[in-house]
């Protein structure tokens, strides 16, 4: 089977995989009656970022943790500059307010404390720690509030009955993780033939690759009309990335770089994410969309003009 036919074969798994995902999600947010936002932002977000942290273990034990800093990286800017902003050219979101309060704030915070653990061309084991405290900080803040949550149980579309809920779940996630692997292998294939470092094609096909389900999971929920759904994951997938897989890459391996391959992919990845911040009435017009697109054409020009250069 060739690189590309695997390529196809991981798109199909995908969308089965995003249909299937997002009927469990809202219907386990019925069911715990909290907001199908909580949800896309913790239970779908790791779920669909167990791709990045797969490659993001193997890489680190294979002594290569560049590939996991370029993955988690470059899949922070695919998330909010393409996939972010498909689902945006097909209509504006409404951003909740408890997602722009807690989510948006350590969205924009991690690639500036990134960026700073890598003055000195090493992210650490002990860098990797205080990154994943930053992480359990955020995952208890969230957990508070799906506390206050409990006792409002709104009306959502979705699969009710238990079984069925985690059974969809189970077997959309499946399909989503196929669909990752599959991709990343096909892509990781044809990258070899144009040469590419291990940075950059981390940051470039893999991170593609692995934000497969992603992709599927918000222009699903997007199609759908759980608009939530697809904002939480994308912001939980990105704090996920930025804090917890590069940071149990950093403490099994410690990743040395080129401080200008990573700072010109936090830097992208940072404005991606500003150019998205809602206004007061938590709105993220259509036009963001296309502005971000523009973003990702130009992310993908200058690291790939970096690496031949």
């Amino acid at each position: 089977m060739n690189h590309y036919t695997v390529l196809i074969l991981g798109l199909v798994c995908a969308a089965i995989g995003g249909e299937l995902f997002v009927r469990g999600t809202v219907g386990l947010a019925h069911w715990a009656r909290i907001s199908p936002g909580i949800i896309g932002v913790t239970v779908a977000a790791f779920a669909t970022s167990s791709p990045e942290l797969s490659v993001s273990i193997n890489a680190a034990l294979a002594g290569t943790p560049q590939i996991a800093l370029g993955d988690a990286l470059g899949s922070n800017v695919v998330n909010v500059a393409f996939i972010l902003a498909l689902t945006l050219v097909i209509s504006g979101i409404q951003s909740p307010r408890d997602s722009v309060k807690r989510d948006f704030p350590v969205a924009l915070l991690i690639p500036v404390i990134t960026g700073v653990l890598f003055l000195d061309g090493v992210l650490s084991r002990i860098d990797g720690f205080l990154l994943l405290s930053m992480f359990l900080a955020w995952l208890v803040t969230t957990i508070v509030e799906v506390r206050k949550q409990r006792s409002a149980a709104g009306e959502v579309l979705g699969e009710h009955r238990g079984w069925l809920v985690v059974l969809s779940c189970a077997i959309g996630l499946g399909f989503l993780i196929a669909a990752g692997n599959l991709i990343v292998a096909g892509a990781k294939g044809i990258a070899i033939a144009f040469s590419l470092d291990e940075f950059i094609i981390g940051a470039t096909i893999v991170a593609v690759g692995t934000s497969v389900p992603e992709l599927a999971t918000t222009v699903v929920a997007k199609l759908r009309g759980h608009d939530e759904i697809g904002l939480g994951t994308i912001l939980g997938s990105n704090i996920l990335n930025g804090i917890l897989v590069i940071a149990i890459a950093a403490i099994i391996h410690p990743i040395t770089v080129a401080w200008r391959e990573v700072a010109m992919t936090l830097m992208f990845g940072f404005m991606a994410v500003v150019c998205t911040y809602p206004t007061r009435t938590g709105a993220i017009e259509r036009r963001r969309g296309v502005l971000l697109l523009v973003l990702y054409g130009a992310y993908l020009v200058t690291i790939l003009q970096g690496q031949a250069a």
